[in-house]
């Protein structure tokens, strides 16, 4: 499996999906943020701050349940040299949010590279599900993530992060020239995860390190409402049997008292997508809708 560097916890994972650009992306330097907000109103959350600089759209669907839900979007269809975009959220006390992706994050050709950053407060008894679509990474692409996260005490957090090697069908398999990504929890000013993945050819040729395997994934439960959810995951990934070259290669670490990652390597889109998905099987009775039927 690849080095890949970081500052705390160990192991990879994260997802994949190919799609083929329809059209040439101009190269042209954007930036957009947004802000959001969440509150209870009754029995439902609501959201009460939608604003959206272009090129990113905030989608805000209706559903059945109780949580509200926002989609992030950019125009263009993916991210192109020097695009720089941030988002800002707040989940106010006993809410619950559910923030996902239209697409999978596609990021084009990028000599001066590109990056992503999100900033969330999620209060006290509040919900935060942050569970975006894949990212993937074209031939030369640059790009740099951040996510920075503050939970109050009995807030819980469902966090879910992929990366997919590219357009491995067009031959740019895991051909990107830079991806770094970082990952901070924090509750109470003590941090529950402080970690960067950094994949850069200049260490060693990416499709070698790698191997087999064409998507990474991390899922990441944290708080009181997962409490069922974590002891059940923990056990299911904790028998799974070593299986000498498998296409899927899983792990369970505790985070504290109440927090678990799980870290996942596929050699297929296909069977990491399908993995996530029935790890976040509890995800509609949490929500009271189910995010993914929903989208078709």
């Amino acid at each position: 499996m690849a080095s890949v560097s970081r500052a705390r916890q160990a192991h990879v994972p994260m997802i994949a999906s190919e799609h083929t650009p329809t059209a040439e992306v101009a190269r042209t330097s954007r930036a957009g943020s947004a802000k959001l907000a969440f509150e209870r109103v009754g029995n439902r959350t609501v959201v009460t701050t939608a604003l959206a600089h272009s090129p990113l759209r905030l989608l805000t669907p209706r559903n059945h349940g109780h949580a509200a839900w926002v989609y992030t979007s950019s125009l263009g269809g993916g991210l192109v040299d020097g695009d720089h975009l941030s988002v800002e959220l707040d989940v106010a006390e006993d809410s619950a949010a559910l923030l996902s992706s239209q697409g999978s994050t596609r990021v084009y050709r990028s000599p001066r590279g590109c990056r992503s950053e999100l900033s969330a407060r999620v209060a006290p008894g509040a919900l935060l599900a942050w569970v975006p679509d894949p990212t993937m990474c074209f031939s030369g692409a640059r790009y740099t993530q951040s996510q920075d996260i503050q939970l109050a005490p009995s807030a819980s957090l469902v966090l879910m992060e992929m990366l997919t090697a590219g357009r491995s069908a067009n031959g740019e398999r895991w051909a990107f020239t830079h991806y770094a990504s970082s990952l901070r929890v924090h509750r109470e000013g003590r941090a529950l995860i402080d970690e960067r993945w950094l994949l850069d050819p200049a260490h060693g040729a990416l499709p070698a390190r790698l191997g087999r395997f064409d998507a990474l994934g991390t899922v990441l439960l944290v708080g009181p409402a997962l409490d069922s959810a974590r002891e059940a995951l923990a056990a299911q990934v904790g028998s799974l049997p070593v299986t000498p070259r498998s296409g899927l290669v899983c792990s369970a670490s505790p985070l504290g008292p109440d927090g678990l990652v799980l870290r996942v390597a596929a050699s297929s889109a296909e069977a990491l997508l399908r993995t996530t998905r029935e790890w976040l099987s509890f995800l509609p009775s949490l929500l009271g809708d189910d995010p993914w039927i929903r989208r078709g």
